[in-house]
């Protein structure tokens, strides 16, 4: 299910308010209908089924079925249809759990409602990919095929099917849920693509077919050119090299171009990006078909092989060298049309990249938006220790990408490469990924791109390690606090002992993050003498380590008296202000000042 979809939320008892008000609340469903109105439930849902490309029942799947019944047409056209029990313990696909996106909204709205989704489907009971809906996670478009027949083959195969890829992204591959899918065996490509079941690229032909965005169409043209002409071009130009447009990636010309209204209508009509380049990147770029003509004009001896090429980018494949239309009757202009394959796949319009706090460690303490995002997601990126913790959570159908604690940026880019390639990826912190995590510095790369080569972008909150670690000992955060990261890696250690000097004479509590490892073993001493010049020794600090795992300790201590031997980078250290104290095991920091009354 997209953003855009048209998801009905549908309750026949009081008892389905509560789910479907959280629902809507979610952004999941979008239109409500609860018990107690004029209409019969019967009568709405058969108004609605036509337009709706979901709806989302709280309800016994019994009379649910019966209601349904006479509304079913075909599988290719009916809208998916999920059972909510009222107590939103599991939510299960009753109709069109693959092609119309049932299991998908079904496991959205478990994350939602924090329940389970119960999936009765043969490749999902099995662990096995849905293989005619697997690849629209990947960006791909559906093309032709009898997918029924495949399935049922994958079915009675136990997933071993023959399967070519010509192009876009190979990551699937390491899925757990593709482990049965077998190369064809046969070496010739072009047979090897015909002898298969299943088959990824951009070709028409035999076989069921997906397509990744990996075509960019070099376009030129006269002034003033109809749209009919360039539209009838971009057809016959698909056909006669036996290509799918679902596996188009965009259009490409040059910049002078960048007010045709035919180029932009047809850009528009076909929801395809539209980049256009300077006539000198077009003229360093060699192509097979150079003019004159056009290099008079233009600047730029090609303007459609060398714009198809040149936004295909390094290791570029000319399919189809230029064509050229001219005008039928009533119509005006001229134009000109290459084709060029892209290594790898581009399409950051169908692409999202969700930036996931995964708190402290604790599944329960995963905040519903985090956890609704990473079951959207087919793609988990981040630290690997972090992504262990979440591992219960992952699908076979979701793949894990491991990074090590120091690359940052490198995740932060592997991220966004799969986002711009059609992906929803979740680049996963720890705690809360808007501080100290990647949520900054995915952001800024993502604001680097062109607006119209960004995929979407949204951060999801998690809880922070001083959030629980101040929940676990009591009340120390009860006025105002700052947290300050002792890793010189980024920061200057005089701009962080500044900050501490702040902290100390505004009286702050203070949260200290990265406090102390094997090669920084000094800086956690030197931030408390800073402490102590304006507050007592007896100060309560509480060294939090592994908060939110097994092996989570907590143990209070007094500023003065601090076992710094003790902490380690899986040790936050919480140091309370001059009114804070330790009472029995708690810690508390009073809401105002000696002499202060609270209204």
């Amino acid at each position: 299910m997209s953003h855009s979809s048209c998801v009905w939320g549908l309750g026949f008892s009081p008892a389905a308010q509560a789910p479907l008000t959280q629902l809507n609340q979610s952004g999941l469903v979008h239109t409500l209908l609860l018990a107690g109105g004029d209409r019969a439930p019967a009568a709405v849902l058969a108004e609605a089924w036509p337009s709706a490309d979901a709806f989302v029942i709280v309800g016994a799947c019994g009379l649910v079925t019966r209601l349904i019944a006479p509304l079913l047409g075909d599988k290719s056209t009916d809208p998916a249809v999920v059972v909510v029990d009222p107590e939103g313990r599991f939510a299960i696909p009753l109709l069109g759990g693959h092609r119309a996106g049932g299991e998908a909204l079904s496991q959205a709205v478990a994350a939602v409602l924090g329940g389970t989704a119960v999936l009765t489907g043969s490749s999902s009971a099995t662990g096995r990919l849905a293989l005619d809906q697997f690849g629209a996670a990947w960006g791909w478009r559906r093309g032709s095929g009898d997918w029924t027949a495949l399935m049922q083959s994958a079915a009675r195969s136990g997933g071993r099917i023959a399967v070519t890829q010509t192009a876009g992204s190979q990551r699937w591959r390491q899925l757990a849920g593709a482990a049965a899918i077998e190369e064809s065996p046969t070496t010739d490509s072009a047979t090897q693509a015909g002898a298969s079941q299943l088959v990824i690229g951009p070709e028409l032909g035999a076989g069921c077919r997906w397509h990744p965005p990996c075509l960019w169409l070099g376009m030129g043209c006269e002034r003033g050119t109809s749209a009919s002409l360039l539209g009838r071009l971009v057809d016959a130009s698909l056909a006669a090299a036996g290509l799918a447009s679902e596996a188009v990636a965009g259009l490409a010309s040059v910049d002078r171009k960048g007010d045709e209204a035919a180029l932009l209508q047809l850009a528009e009509q076909r929801h395809w990006p539209l980049r256009l380049y300077g006539a000198a990147e077009l003229a360093a770029v060699p192509v097979p078909n150079p003019s004159a003509v056009v290099a008079a004009e233009m600047g730029t001896a090609s303007v459609a092989e060398a714009a198809a090429l040149l936004a295909a980018g390094s290791g570029a494949a000319l399919l189809l060298p230029k064509q050229v239309e001219h005008r039928q009757a009533g119509e005006q202009g001229a134009a000109t049309l290459a084709i060029a394959r892209m290594e790898e796949q581009w399409a950051p319009q169908r692409g999202q990249l969700h930036l996931v706090g995964s708190g402290p460690g604790q599944l329960d303490l995963l905040t519903g938006d985090a956890r609704r995002a990473l079951a959207a997601t087919s793609v988990w990126v981040g630290y690997g220790p972090y992504l262990d913790l979440l591992e219960p959570l992952r699908r076979p159908d979701q793949l894990r990408c491991d990074g090590q604690l120091t690359e940052e940026r490198q995740r932060c880019a592997l991220a966004l490469e799969l986002a711009s390639q059609g992906l929803c990826v979740a680049l996963v912190s720890s705690g809360e990924s808007g501080i100290y995590g990647m949520a900054g510095l995915a952001l800024e790369l993502w604001l680097a791109e062109p607006p119209q080569q960004r995929p979407g972008f949204a951060v999801h909150p998690g809880i922070s390690a001083v959030q629980l670690a101040a929940a676990r000992i009591g009340a120390p955060l009860m006025h105002d606090f700052c947290t300050i990261s002792l890793s010189d890696r980024l920061t200057p250690w005089p701009v962080i002992e500044r900050r501490l000097q702040a902290a100390a004479s505004g009286d702050f509590v203070v949260a200290l993050y990265n406090p102390r490892s094997r090669d920084r073993n000094w800086q956690l001493q030197r931030a408390c003498q800073i402490l102590l010049v304006q507050r007592p020794p007896s100060t309560p600090v509480l060294l939090a380590r592994q908060l939110g795992r097994s092996q989570e300790t907590l143990a209070l201590h007094s500023l003065g008296q601090l076992p710094f031997e003790q902490v380690d980078m899986l040790t936050l250290v919480l140091v309370g202000n001059s009114t804070s104290r330790s009472q029995e095991g708690w810690m508390v920091t009073p809401r105002g000042y000696p002499g202060a009354e609270l209204g």
